[in-house]
């Protein structure tokens, strides 16, 4: 396995690298907006078979990546986003197989109407085109969001973060081998051969040659696309996901959802970062001591610090941190209005949950806060389009156009208006 990253030098200049592929994926756009669902349903399923075949090959590659990810010192979250085994790579291939089965929405009719001079109106779902999708430490969104844009129709420009690099390469090879024996085009996925960040500037302002970005990493890139792009963003930022627990919770509830909402897994944008406890619940320490024993450090305000010595002060930057690693901050509310206040304040528009036995209170708490995705008494874990029968998704939009949470095949398709007539004329 060749161990040697691709540098700018040795490519080509970033800008013609990507007008390149721009003109490539177009091609392959246009291609894929003529093939039918169940054709493009046969090429998925033939890149799941590719990835299965390549399993160990995507292993080896992997060990590279996570070999210097560990050299680097990336932290314990990183390395558990970035590791592929075998039971991750099947999932990757079973998600391929699970949107290959997905009702395909390119060409549903949304609308329909007949004007009065006998025009006939519809609203069609169409493929947005070409989609550019810059992420950051997990491989497997090279596939899921590769196969989404294919099912969807639109061809995908990939431009993965360097501790991955390797590990795309091997899971793109597989993936494109696969399409292609299905009847893709391979310039369907394409994905960007630099880890030079010049490329990333040169995708942000390929306007023409790419319809959308979608940005999923940390914050600094997300910050960084929106800044500079000249092309359409759909953002996925921060997960700072809240749980409240209020005092008409049920106990064993209110513990197992808190606990796993934390620590399933710690690295995972729908993780909860902040627990807010409503000041009337009974047993608060019950839950503290259950994340303490799960591994999780608490750092939390006075009435939190007050339940054990253990709970370290929380300050003013912890209601705004995503922590991605097993530490959570605690506060005591007065009751669902405080509770709503501080999400309104420190949210970053995620995914927030409220766990009561109060229906009148969960429905106040699922009509106000503004989150992409709202839950009452179920752990935030499940902000995964997967979870949401949505098949793989290509990212959770925090924004309020066009698509927002779970983004997948309807997410990455827009409409035109096709007009019938029989010879109208306007006077």
């Amino acid at each position: 396995m060749n161990a040697t990253v691709t540098t700018l030098t040795e490519v080509q200049d970033p800008k013609a690298l990507v007008a390149d592929m721009g003109v490539r994926a177009r091609s392959a756009a246009r291609t894929l907006a003529a093939l039918s669902s169940a054709e493009k349903a046969k090429a998925l399923k033939s890149a799941a078979a590719a990835i299965r075949a390549d399993a160990d090959a995507i292993k080896q590659a992997n060990a590279i990546d996570m070999q210097r990810a560990a050299d680097k010192g990336l932290s314990g979250a990183m390395l558990d986003r970035l590791k592929l085994d075998d039971d991750r790579i099947e999932g990757i291939a079973s998600g391929i197989e699970a949107v290959a089965g997905l009702n395909d929405p390119v060409g549903e009719v949304i609308s329909e109407s007949e004007r009065p001079n006998g025009l006939k109106m519809r609203r069609v779902r169409i493929p947005i085109g070409v989609i550019g999708i810059i992420y950051e430490s997990r491989p497997n969104v090279t596939a899921d969001a590769g196969v989404l844009c294919v099912m969807s129709g639109n061809a995908a420009i990939l431009r993965g973060g360097s501790e991955a690099i390797e590990s795309n390469r091997a899971i793109h090879a597989a993936l494109t081998r696969g399409l292609a024996e299905g009847g893709v085009p391979a310039d369907a996925v394409q994905l960007v051969p630099t880890t030079d960040r010049a490329a990333v500037g040169a995708m942000l302002t390929a306007a023409g040659l790419i319809d959308m970005i979608v940005p999923r990493g940390g914050k600094s890139l997300v910050e960084r696309v929106q800044n500079e792009a000249r092309v359409p963003v759909l953002a996925h930022l921060d997960g700072i996901n809240h749980t409240y627990i209020d005092a008409a919770a049920d106990p064993d509830m209110a513990r197992a959802v808190a606990v796993n909402a934390k620590m399933r897994r710690t690295g995972v944008c729908g993780a909860m970062e902040t627990l807010l406890i409503d000041t009337g619940y009974a047993d608060p320490r019950q839950i503290i001591d259950a994340l303490a024993d799960a591994g999780c450090e608490v750092r939390g305000d006075a009435k939190a610090q007050a339940l054990g010595a253990g709970i370290k002060a929380a300050n003013d930057e912890d209601w705004d941190t995503e922590y991605l690693e097993p530490i959570v901050s605690v506060k005591f509310v007065d009751g669902v209005d405080d509770a709503i206040e501080h999400i309104a304040e420190h949210a970053s528009g995620h995914t927030d949950a409220i766990i009561t036995g109060d229906e009148a209170t969960a429905e106040k708490f699922l009509k106000t806060v503004d989150s992409a995705i709202v839950m009452w008494n179920a752990s935030s874990q499940f902000a995964d389009g997967g979870e949401f029968g949505l098949g793989a998704e290509i990212g959770i939009s925090t924004g309020r156009l066009h698509a927002r949470g779970p983004v997948a095949l309807e997410g990455l398709t827009t409409y035109k208006w096709v007009v019938y007539g029989t010879g109208q004329t306007r006077p």
